[in-house]
């Protein structure tokens, strides 16, 4: 009977000592309060308690998300500005004893990091190089974390969230630089049509029977609507007889013989 207590005791004890780890799970394992070189897993791995204590850590990427952050720009404008990062563990031991919490260190370094990259650019250049931006905060944080194990895989400015006097004046700016464009190319069209006229006013001063023609024209284009417009046609024969009687020189006025 003791015998088989014994042996109860010793499969109870046996069993409790299994550990499985999943393929995405490490085990940093501490014996006699040392760690082992190499982190154990995935499988079955056994824990010898009390001798024996282990850590498990995640290989998988983790998403965390940078809390809303007050940003004074490099223009002096007021900002809050979160961001997401998303990072992994590469080496388990390292991330178990070199850090008392690696997620929490990351937060802190991820906080300052974006205060003092963000601060030191412009709120046109947030806006508009937000992608060089977000590798430079990773390049930075992933050198702080990389002494513990940690890889920074990517950082994206998630919000950015600017004050209504802000957003006010930037519409302003944007409805002046609508208007300029339009205004532009209102004169451009201008210009060309000018430039096109020129043109055809030259064509038709080489040919006389044009302006009939578009005179005539001009009847048909008329005559074809239904309104109340009544139109008095003229031969261009006459109206080039009182052109040519208009513009004739007036003669010289005699002078009066000096007494």
């Amino acid at each position: 009977m003791p015998l088989l207590i014994v042996v109860a005791v010793i499969v109870l004890y046996a069993l409790n000592s299994i550990n499985i780890l999943k393929e995405y799970e490490r085990g940093v394992i501490f014996r006699l309060g040392r760690v082992r070189e190499a982190a154990a897993g995935p499988g079955i791995v056994w824990v010898f308690r009390p001798l024996e204590t282990i850590t498990k850590v995640s290989l998988r990427q983790e998403a965390m998300e940078v809390p809303s952050q007050d940003v004074i720009t490099r223009d002096n404008v007021t900002l809050k500005v979160n961001a997401v990062i998303t990072l992994r563990v590469v080496d388990p031991t390292k991330a178990v004893i070199e850090v008392a919490n690696y997620i929490y260190q990351t937060s802190q370094f991820a906080q300052t990091t974006l205060r003092s990259v963000l601060g030191e650019v412009d709120l046109d250049g947030l806006l508009a190089h937000r992608e060089q931006l977000n590798m430079r905060i990773q390049s930075i944080i992933d050198g702080h974390t990389a002494p513990f194990g940690v890889k920074v895989v990517s950082v994206e400015v998630k919000q950015v969230d600017m004050p209504e006097s802000m957003l006010r004046a930037m519409a302003k700016q944007a409805e002046a630089e609508r208007e300029r464009r339009a205004k532009v190319i209102h004169a451009e069209g201008e210009f060309n049509a000018a430039a096109k006229l020129v043109e055809a006013a030259e064509l038709m001063a080489t040919q006389p029977m044009t302006l009939q023609l578009r005179y005539l024209q001009t009847l048909t284009e008329i005559g074809v609507e239904k309104n109340t417009t009544i139109v008095f046609p003229l031969p261009m024969e006459l109206m080039n007889l009182l052109n040519k009687t208009f513009t004739a020189p007036k003669p010289d006025s005699p002078t009066t013989p000096s007494s």
